[in-house]
Order: structure tokens, then sequence, then C-alpha cells
């Protein structure tokens, strides 16, 4: 199959600097390859949500020049597709009923990459759907490995490190991990290039994909843009938005970021053009966080 990127932005604000990282990351590798490259709004969340949000990022990513290809997904119209999934796992006796409140699981279960391992307590209580609660994977012994373009390998043991993850939450909302790899198979991804804040949540989608039946896309995590304070640019910390500023000199400053050349041009169609050119994706530095340009490190 020929190359297929996308962009999947969360709409909970404006383009910031750290998501035009992933915009321009993801479109420079899918069109120095001849792919295609996809847009898709990830509002699963819909709590998350801001109105206008997802708009707004439409409209940035055309001001400055990223052209896509399709018709822009939204997961929120896409909810069949993940409860078909659920119920295909459902009908193996992959998923179970569990009951247990956040603070119940936090109180009996043992620290793990990305917070308490879940101990399993709802596991073999055949809790039926009308139970009020969330849905988790039941997931079994094994190592998941695979090698990221830019960090190299990695390995996870997803049932001792992150334990039975939820697939559809308590107030029935389907959960990210679900989400996106029912999306990427659905629209034929076969690359995966994004910031690697998610590259821990990687292992458990490739659970996922092999016990879905869908093929696991090649990934690529670059560094996440941090802020002076070493903390991760968003809009929970203030991230300024991109729109109104020197869009050229913002590509400019994400290419330096990711290890490319600068262009100089104070035009940002032709910043990425030229960009294209020269990509090279073995330059991106292979660490999990840098500090964005511009971020002074705080006073000793």
């Amino acid at each position: 199959m020929s190359y297929r990127g996308r962009f999947a932005p969360s709409p909970t604000g404006p383009l910031h600097f750290g998501s035009l990282v992933a915009a321009a990351a993801s479109w420079l590798d899918a069109r120095a390859q001849g792919g295609e490259w996809l847009v898709r709004i990830e509002d699963v969340d819909e709590a998350r949500t801001v109105p206008g949000a997802a708009e707004a990022i439409l409209r940035q990513l055309d001001a400055l020049g990223f052209d896509h290809d399709g018709e822009v997904a939204w997961q929120s119209h896409r909810k069949p597709l993940y409860e078909e999934a659920l119920g295909r796992l459902r009908e193996r006796s992959l998923v179970y009923r569990c009951r247990c409140s956040r603070k119940e699981v936090a109180d009996s279960a043992l620290a793990g990459i990305e917070g308490p391992v879940y101990p399993g307590t709802c596991r073999a209580l055949g809790l039926g759907t009308a139970v009020p609660g969330a849905d988790r994977l039941r997931v079994n012994p094994g190592r998941i490995e695979f090698v990221d373009r830019v960090q190299g390998p990695i390995a996870q043991q997803v049932d001792r490190d992150v334990g039975d993850f939820v697939l559809k939450r308590r107030d029935g909302l389907h959960a990210y991990q679900l989400a996106v790899v029912v999306d990427d198979a659905a629209q034929g991804i076969t690359d995966v290039v994004r910031g690697a804040d998610l590259l821990s949540s990687t292992p458990r989608q490739v659970v996922l994909q092999r016990l879905l039946g869908y093929p696991t896309p090649r990934y690529l995590h670059f560094p996440v843009a941090t802020n002076a304070r070493g903390e991760k640019l968003s809009k929970q910390t203030l991230a300024p938005s991109v729109e109104g500023g020197d869009g050229a000199l913002l590509l400019d400053d994400v290419l330096e970021f990711l290890g490319q050349e600068r262009v100089g041009s104070r035009d940002p169609r032709e910043v990425l053009h030229l960009a294209l050119a020269r990509w090279d994706p073995r330059r991106i530095p292979a660490v999990t966080a840098r500090r964005a340009p511009g971020e002074r490190p705080p006073p000793p």
C-alpha cells in the first residue's frame, strides 16, 4: 500500500506551536514520499471539545499551506464504527464491565507507566452491561515490541505496565485508544507521525490492532515541544495560538525544532515547498521532549 498519513488534532483550542509541529512533521513526511495526508478531528472526548476550535484549526492549516486529501473526518460522526469494534471484542469475551471508580483504582493499584495499573478487581465478576461502569479490555500477558523511526526499539508488557485498559468510559464516550485504532484502520493509514507523549500508549494500540485483525502502521514519534518549565505546550499550559503570527517564521522555527534546515522565505507556502525537498526524518532528535524556540529556561 502506498503511503497514507494523517494529522489528527483535538479541538480543544486553536493551533499552537506544539500542534503546528505535528502538522508539519506529518505533512512533510507524507508528501516527501508522494503519499496522501488526511485530516481527522479527534473530538471523541466531547467534554473537552471547544465550540469553533475545529473550524479555527482548519482555517489555520489552510492559511499556512497545508493541503489535505479527501474530506475532513470527525470522530464524533464515527461512533457506530467504534461500537461495532467493541461488539466484536465483547463477543470473544475480551471486554468486561468495570464498576470501579478512579479513586478505588488509585487506592488499590500499583504505579504504572501512566498512573495506576488496574488490579483486575472486576475481571471475574461477570457484570452485565446494565451495571453502571466502564468497559475494559482483558489484556493477556505478552511483550509488545516495535521499532519507532525516531525513538528506536520500543518494548512494553501492557498487562504489567498498564493493565486492563478502558475502551468505553463510564459516561458512555469511547476511549481514545479504541477510536484511534479503528479510525486508522478504516482510513487505511500506513504511517503515524505524532508527538512522543503518545509513545507509551502505542503498545496498547498494537494490542487492539492485533485483536481486531488490523494492520499495524509504521510509527514516528518526534519530541514534544515544551515551555520553559518543561511542561508540554497545550491549552492547559496556556500555549499561545499561532493565529495572527508570522506563519513563515513559525514554520522555520518548526523546521529547526525538528532538526531540519531553516528556509528563510517570507511566504509560508514557499517554506513548506522548499522544506519538502530537504526533509530528512533521520535528523529529528531522538529525544521525547525539547524546549520550544523562544522559551527561555527559568532562572537558577
